[in-house]
């Protein structure tokens, strides 16, 4: 997922995916932990997809802020 994808996103929208990315997360980590994750890649861009929309979501946080 691209930032310019992210920031095209409403706030309910990012909240939604965070939601989906964490769960893929941990699904990927009990994966791993069992030997049954293939794609070991996959945890890495999922990581890098969480700090991506939170990320976005602190600079929304901070505009509205000040």
């Amino acid at each position: 997922m691209k930032m310019k994808e992210i920031r095209e996103m409403t706030d309910a929208e990012l909240n939604n995916k965070l939601s989906k990315l964490m769960k893929e997360k941990l699904n990927l980590r009990v994966q791993s932990q069992t030997g049954q994750l293939e794609k070991t890649s996959a945890a890495k861009v999922v990581r890098r997809d969480v700090a991506r929309v939170k990320t976005e979501q602190k600079i929304r946080l901070t505009k509205v802020n000040g």
